[in-house]
Parts: structure tokens; C-alpha cells; sequence
């Protein structure tokens, strides 16, 4: 693998995990709506 191709890789990653913790946290902090993740875990208030 390329170094460019192993910097892209790794920055869509990166950005992925991002993008779901926000949809992760927009969705707790839309209307009285508990996130929940892959692992059956709620958000508690």
C-alpha cells in the first residue's frame, strides 16, 4: 500500500468515527430521544 493511499484510508476512518459519535449525540440531543449504540447501551438522563 502506498503511503497516500494508507493517508486516505486512515482519514476516512477518522472521519467516520466522527461523523458517529456526532449522529450519535445529535440524536440524544434531539427531542427527548435516547441514543443508542450497537451494544444495547442507552443514554440516560
Amino acid at each position: 500500500m502506498t503511503p497516500l493511499k494508507a493517508a486516505l484510508l486512515s482519514f476516512a476512518m477518522l472521519s467516520a468515527i466522527v461523523l458517529g459519535g456526532f449522529g450519535i449525540y445529535a440524536a440524544d440531543a434531539a427531542a427527548d430521544h435516547h441514543a443508542v449504540d450497537g451494544y444495547g447501551v442507552t443514554a440516560s438522563r
